[in-house]
């Protein structure tokens, strides 16, 4: 009677154990504690001013705390502009491959959450001839017999250290993680399309005035060496001149292959072969916007899709790590089937043909090399790497809004400086045709008042076009309103 009760004793003391260590598996995952990096409000070293220099009648405001901007693109006021956009969400290849490869993860998680969190239940059934060898001297030498049988058999492992339970949230985070991916793909190819609108716009805009820029040099040359022909210049003169032009002529080639390539890169975004590219919008279509939301570090990291996504690998490392301490302990199933079995199909469901089975099984890891520590290890160590990678995706989205704010203040001097530039040569032009008309004036000096003149121009418009591109690459540094979140946007839903 004794040694009944001091094992009923051990039994109930092995039973406590088991259930403390059951609900202390959630403790198998360390809790992710992401180290984000301090940082001041203004970012950068030199924080800009408010407000930016005046350049093109625009000094763009930065608004300190202001929120994102989803459809940033539409603040340049360009419908054209928009529509490429909005095309290229669409119909763009590589994100269209992101979106399915999202929804075929999604997917997969459905298919294990459901296989790992309930119980499974499989039917089957079998109808079988067989022929067997009779016992000698006992019977016929073989044996012609049907056997008929359908069985339910029912199958459940119980996650008592939160093996599956890590291992679920672990493709949940996973998914997450790919969700926000999808996320920063769908933003960048935005910022792209208009980064590229730009560029194309520019380039053309430069090869048109690096065209006239030729037509003037090559203008200068003829003059200089009628002139020399005249007595009036030396041969050094018309050297000079001829250099001048087949210099600006071997700068127009690369420009115009840079135009075409912008043109080409653009229609590819848009999901367009590159024959279909669209024709290049002007500059002076495009509005800068004269506000740009600036938010404070703590909500950066809560809107930027890579840092979430970075948060989420956290997260599935986390997860990684109980997945690999629960394979130390135990794994309970218990399996049960029920049915009925016959040698003839009409006695297959009377009483006597009932067959039942059921039981459970325990297994625990003891040996096996080190594998099993070796790999928690491994987890942990992973676990580690995914915090130090999140505070560097931290650190490179500061580094990306401290470099475009600078970007944009320098942007509105240059542009105020090229815009002043480019008046000046302007005005002296205009004075030194006017000479010209009035006969006070020599035709090669209003030449040459017109070629500083675009020469100024092509300086003020790779300005301008500076500042637009920086603009969309602020908007973009943003990341998604705080009420947005990134995986908003479904694969079955449109862009």
């Amino acid at each position: 009677m004794r040694r009944v009760k001091i094992e009923t004793t051990q039994m109930a003391r092995l039973s406590l154990a088991a259930g403390v260590l059951a609900l202390s598996a959630c403790s198998f995952a360390p809790l992710p504690q992401l180290p984000a990096p301090k940082s001041a409000p203004g970012y950068a070293v030199q924080p800009p001013p408010a407000q930016s220099a005046s350049a093109d009648g625009v000094a763009q405001r930065f608004s300190l705390g202001a929120r994102p901007v989803p459809a940033w693109w539409r603040q340049y006021g360009s419908d054209t502009l928009d529509a490429w956009v909005d095309e290229g969400l669409q119909h763009n290849a590589s994100l269209e491959a992101t979106r399915h490869s999202l929804a075929a993860a999604r997917q997969l998680l459905r298919a294990r959450t459901g296989q790992n969190e309930l119980p499974s239940l499989d039917a089957a059934a079998q109808a079988n001839r067989q022929r067997a060898v009779g016992l000698p001297e006992l019977g016929p030498p073989t044996n012609l017999y049907d056997i008929y049988a359908g069985q339910l058999q029912l199958s459940y492992t119980f996650d008592l250290f939160g093996a599956t339970r890590h291992g679920n949230a672990q493709a949940r985070a996973e998914v997450d993680q790919q969700s926000y991916e999808f996320d920063a793909a769908k933003r960048a190819l935005a910022a792209n399309i208009v980064i590229a609108a730009i560029d194309a716009a520019s380039l053309a805009e430069q090869v048109e005035i690096s065209e006239r820029l030729s037509a003037l040099a090559h203008e200068q040359a003829r003059l200089t060496e009628q002139s020399y022909q005249l007595g009036a210049a030396a041969h050094g003169d018309v050297l000079l001149a001829r250099q001048n032009a087949a210099s600006i002529d071997a700068s127009l080639a690369p420009l115009r292959t840079q135009a075409l390539r912008a043109r080409h890169a653009l229609a590819v975004l848009m999901g367009r072969t590159p024959d279909q590219a669209p024709s290049s919008l002007a500059l002076a279509q495009l509005h800068l916007p004269a506000e740009v939301p600036v938010s404070v570090p703590s909500a950066l990291l809560k809107q930027r899709p890579d840092v979430l996504a970075a948060e989420a690998a956290v997260q599935a490392a986390s997860a990684r790590v109980g997945v690999a301490t629960a394979q130390l302990f135990p794994q309970i199933s218990l399996s049960a089937s029920t049915g009925s079995a016959a040698f003839k199909a009409a006695s297959l469901f009377t009483g006597s043909a009932a067959i039942w089975g059921a039981g459970v099984s325990i297994a625990q890891p003891i040996f096996h090399g080190g594998a099993l520590i070796a790999q928690r290890k491994a987890a942990v160590e992973d676990y580690q790497a995914s915090l130090a990678q999140y505070r560097q995706t931290a650190l490179n989205a500061f580094q990306n809004v401290a470099d475009t704010l600078t970007a944009l203040d320098q942007d509105a001097s240059a542009l105020q400086a090229a815009q002043a530039g480019a008046a000046s040569a302007q005005q002296s032009y205009t004075d030194a045709e006017a000479r010209y008309r009035l006969g006070a004036a020599s035709y090669p000096s209003m030449l040459a008042g017109e070629l500083r003149w675009q020469n100024a121009r092509l300086g003020e418009t790779q300005s301008r076009a500076a500042r637009l591109t920086d603009t969309a690459a602020l908007f973009q540094a943003m990341g998604a309103p705080l009420d947005e979140p990134a995986q908003a946007a479904r694969p079955d839903a449109p862009p």
